[in-house]
């Protein structure tokens, strides 16, 4: 059996990072033909391709082991990367529209309607009652749209599902592009007529529509989910009040823990109901860091024909196959093995951004914002860490919020004020 889609896979990433559905490949049966016999050496260089398999010839369990280890090693050091520059991306994107579009930072009345509470109040109890308030009614909604998309996906709507996901992104690729657009065409006093911009947004929107819903190169989808995920986290640092916003972070993050290892969690259930069908989930809700690939096989009509087959028709069929199947058999084993990706939810990226973005906006020094930057890559390493030793599902949210929350607070309150006093007094360290 190929190690693909053998059960004893020891290498199997799942994270809230979302493990990527691999299709089974069929069994691999060299040609004499075509193939000379492989010696033990190579066989054995095959095990350590494949982690789990058994041993070739009689090799030890200890070499097993051992290939075992090094593909761990492999694995998760690329899939760090892999995760890295994504999230990296996304929140430089973010910091960078703060610090320079003034739209975001500025004070105003309007709020979400998620948030209807104001803390625009002299008595710091009644603010922080109404951000509390605040918070339960977003964690809430959260719930609710969470669990009511599970009881779809359980019950196959996914026409509803799908046009529900469709108006999401039309919305956010059109009407906040636009929006971001047009701020930063201020901000940069840019002189452009409605026509040019109506232009670039429908091409920008179109694009984005046919890569995310249906088609196109893995990069560009990929861009673009990062792209809506910067948005959506600008519009949550605009419009959400500053208590608010902090108690919301640590709010979902101890949600997304009992979401995902809850037995009865609606996160594991759409994944677990996911890995059972056998189906990618949808990929407006997933960012995904590697291809996702199909092997070729026969058509339902052409699998179950009815009727028996003269000798003629057989042998056409016969010679008609015999070419494809050689040349899948000459195809070099690494083509055949593609890279295993992870899957991380958009709403980590909108969640990691918002919190570096809010630092970035609410502490105004770099060194708060570098700060959470580096305790949200040192999460999501323990994170993966913690995925390669328990090798099950994880939430990717609670160490990075946790750490990102931490370095926040005790570099805003603690270290910027000892960095002030050292300048005034022109003490260098």
């Amino acid at each position: 059996m190929n190690a693909s889609d053998s059960e004893e896979d020891s290498y199997d990433e799942r994270t809230a990072l979302v493990p990527s559905e691999n299709p089974a490949l069929p069994s691999y049966k060299p040609d004499p033909d075509l193939n000379p016999p492989l010696d033990p050496s190579t066989k054995r260089s095959g095990v350590s391709r494949r982690a789990g398999t058994a041993p070739v010839d009689g090799g030890s369990d200890q070499e097993v082991d051992v290939d075992e280890e090094e593909l761990t090693l492999k694995y998760g050091a690329k899939h760090v990367i892999m995760l890295f520059i994504p999230v990296t991306v996304c929140m430089l994107v973010v910091v960078a529209t703060i610090k320079s579009v003034s739209f975001y930072t500025e004070k105003t009345n309007q709020t979400l309607i998620y948030t209807p509470f104001t803390e625009n109040t002299a008595s710091v109890g009644r603010r922080l009652l109404n951000s509390v308030l605040n918070t339960i009614i977003m964690i809430s909604v959260i719930v609710v749209m969470t669990i009511f998309l599970v009881v779809l996906y359980k019950y196959r709507c996914y026409k509803f599902i799908h046009g529900w996901l469709i108006l999401s992104s039309l919305m956010l690729l059109f009407w906040l592009s636009s929006m971001y657009l047009s701020q930063v065409f201020k901000t940069y006093n840019l002189a452009v007529d409605y026509p040019t911009v109506g232009v670039i947004i429908w091409n920008f929107g179109a694009v984005g529509m046919i890569c995310i819903h249906w088609k196109g190169p893995l990069q560009l989808q990929q861009a673009y989910l990062i792209l809506i995920s910067a948005l959506m986290a600008l519009v949550f640092i605009k419009f959400l009040p500053e208590w608010s916003a902090w108690l919301i972070l640590g709010a979902i993050s101890i949600y997304d823990l009992v979401a995902v290892l809850s037995p009865k969690g609606p996160l594991r259930m759409l994944v677990e109901t996911a890995q059972e069908r056998n189906e990618p989930i949808f990929p407006a809700l997933i960012y995904s860091s590697a291809m996702m690939w199909t092997v070729g096989m026969a058509s339902p009509p052409d699998a179950q024909r009815s009727g028996p087959e003269t000798d003629e028709e057989a042998e056409q069929t016969t010679r008609g196959a015999e070419p494809e199947s050689r040349q899948s058999q000459l195809f070099p084993e690494d083509d055949l093995e593609e890279d295993r990706g992870v899957k991380l939810g958009l709403g980590d990226f909108i969640f990691y951004s918002v919190l570096v973005g809010k630092a970035a906006a609410t502490g105004g020094d770099w060194n708060t914002t570098l700060a959470c930057f580096v305790a949200i890559l040192i999460g999501l390493c323990l994170t993966l860490l913690l995925l390669a030793i328990f090798k099950k599902a994880l939430p990717a949210l609670p160490i990075s919020i946790t750490f990102g929350l931490v370095f926040y607070f005790s570099t805003d309150f603690l270290v910027q004020p000892f960095m002030d006093n050292l300048a005034a007094h022109q003490f260098y360290i």
